[in-house]
C-alpha cells in the first residue's frame, strides 16, 4: 500500500485555504455564484437547506463542506451535480441527491475527468445513478462515504464509485447499497479497496478487469446479484474480506476469470451459491480462508493450473470441490474438510488416508444440472460411496494427501 502515502503526500502538499465563504440556497451568495467567485485555496461552506441544480462547476482548487442540514439536489434534472475540472478538490460532509439518469453521459454526483489529489470524505448520495466517478484521474481517495441507490435492475443503474484508466486511488471506510455495481474498476493500477461495505447492489459487489496490482483488505460483499468479480488480470491481493448471502442461480462469491499470480489469505466465505468460481485462474495462492455452508466451495474448472490450496477450512459445503475436468494441475494440501472420514493413529492432527474432495455426483450435476432433484437420495449416497472406494471418474490427481483433522480459522 505504498501509494497511499503518495495520495497523503499529494494531499497535504496543497496550501492552507486563503478564504471561506458561505453559500446559501437564495441570493447573491448561492452555491454556483460562490463557485465561481472562489480563488484557489478557498472553503465553501455549504449552508443548510436544500441548494437545487445541477452541472455545479469546480474550476479551481476548492474545499467543499456541507454544514448539518444542507443538500445539493438536482432533482433528476440535468447533467452531473459537480463537475471537476481542477486538481486538488475536497468534498467533505455535503449530503448530494437525485441525478439524472443518462445512458450517453453518464451523470454522476460528483464526476472528475482527468483530475489528482481529489479527496471525497464523508459525504451521503443518494440516487446518484452513478455517484463517484473518476475517469483517467490519480491519486485520489474516496473515503467514509454513504452511497445509497435505488436498486433499479442492471441496465437502469450506475456504479456507486466508479474508477476508470485511474492510478493510484484509495476507497476505504464506504457503504455502497442498491447500485449496479458497489465498486468498479477498469484499466486500474494500484488501487487499494479498504474496509468497505458493498451490499444489496443489481450485479456485482466489486467488479474489476485488467485492473493490475490492486488490493483488496477487510471490505464485506453481501447480498449482491454476485459478490466480486476478478477478471483479466494480474497481480491481485485479497485478504480478510467477507463474502456472505450472494445467492442465486448464477451467483458466487468470487469470480476468478483470467487472472494469474494472486493471494488469497483470511477471507471468509459463507451461505453463497458458489463460493469461488476459477476459470482460467494460474498461480494463485489460496491460503487459510474459511468455507462454510456454500453451494459449491470451489468451482475449479479446465484451465486453471499452478493453484496452492492449503490451510482452508471447508465445512457444510454442499460440494466442498467441484470441477469439469479428469486432470488437475494445483496442489491441495492441510486443508479440513468437514466430509473427511480418514483417521488419524498418530495424533499429529492430519489425516492418514488421503481426501479426494470431487464427488461423482458433483460431476454429475456438472453434465446434467438438471440431476440435483437427487440430491440427498439413497441412489446417490451409494454412488458417492463406490467412487470413493474404487475412483474411476472424478479426478485422481486432485487430492489433499494430508488433510487437518480439525477445523482452523473457523469463524462462528
Amino acid at each position: 500500500m505504498r501509494f497511499i502515502a503518495t495520495i497523503i503526500v499529494s494531499l497535504l502538499a496543497l496550501n492552507v485555504s486563503a478564504h471561506s465563504f458561505r453559500a446559501y440556497t437564495s441570493g447573491t451568495t448561492t452555491l454556483r455564484s460562490v463557485l465561481a467567485s472562489a480563488h484557489e485555496g478557498d472553503t465553501i461552506l455549504v449552508m443548510p437547506g436544500v441548494h437545487n441544480g445541477s452541472d455545479f462547476l469546480v474550476t479551481k482548487r476548492l474545499t467543499i463542506i456541507g454544514k448539518q442540514g444542507a443538500a445539493v439536489d438536482a432533482r433528476s434534472k440535468g447533467g452531473s451535480i459537480f463537475i471537476v475540472t481542477a486538481d486538488g478538490v475536497a468534498f467533505r460532509s455535503l449530503t448530494i441527491r437525485n441525478v439524472a439518469m443518462s445512458y450517453v453521459d453518464d451523470n454522476a454526483a460528483i464526476k472528475v475527468m482527468k483530475r489528482s489529489g481529489i479527496d471525497i470524505d464523508g459525504c451521503r448520495i443518494e440516487n446518484g445513478f452513478f455517484a463517484i466517478y473518476l475517469s483517467n484521474s490519480a491519486n485520489c481517495r474516496i473515503a467514509n462515504n454513504t452511497i445509497i441507490g435505488t436498486m433499479r435492475d442492471e441496465s437502469a443503474s450506475g456504479n456507486g464509485i466508479h474508477a476508470w484508466t485511474c492510478r493510484n486511488i484509495l476507497v476505504t471506510g464506504n457503504t455502497i447499497v442498491g447500485h449496479r455495481d458497489g465498486i468498479y474498476f477498469e484499466f486500474m493500477r494500484r488501487g487499494t479497496v479498504l474496509n468497505n461495505h458493498s451490499e444489496r447492489n443489481a450485479r456485482y459487489g466489486l467488479h474489476f478487469m485488467f485492473s493490475d496490482s490492486c488490493s483488496y483488505h477487510n471490505n464485506i460483499f453481501g447480498a449482491n446479484g454476485a459478490g466480486v468479480a476478478v477478471m483479466y488480470t494480474k497481480n491481485i491481493e485479497m485478504i480478510g474480506n467477507t463474502f456472505r448471502n450472494n445467492w442465486g442461480p448464477t451467483s458466487y462469491g468470487l469470480l476468478l476469470k483470467d487472472i494469474t499470480d494472486g493471494h488469497l489469505d483470511g477471507n471468509h466465505f459463507e451461505h453463497n451459491s458458489i463460493a469461488i468460481h476459477g476459470e482460467g485462474a494460474s498461480r494463485i495462492l489460496i491460503e487459510n480462508n474459511t468455507f462454510i455452508r456454500n453451494g459449491y466451495g470451489f468451482r475449479i474448472l479446465g484451465g486453471c493450473e499452478d493453484n496452492t490450496v492449503v490451510h482452508n477450512t471447508f465445512d457444510g459445503n454442499t460440494f466442498d470441490v467441484t470441477t469439469n475436468t479428469r486432470e488437475s494441475y494445483n496442489y491441495f494440501r492441510n486443508n479440513y474438510w468437514s466430509g473427511y472420514e480418514g483417521y488419524d493413529l498418530n495424533r499429529d492432527g492430519i489425516g492418514d488416508v488421503p481426501y479426494h474432495p470431487v464427488r461423482l455426483y458433483s460431476l454429475l450435476v456438472e453434465q446434467l444440472p438438471s440431476s440435483v432433484i437427487l440430491m440427498h437420495t439413497a441412489f446417490i449416497s451409494m454412488l458417492d460411496l463406490a467412487e470413493r472406494i474404487v475412483p474411476t471418474v472424478t479426478p485422481e490427481t486432485l487430492v489433499d494427501d494430508k488433510p487437518l483433522m480439525k477445523p482452523l480459522n473457523k469463524r462462528p
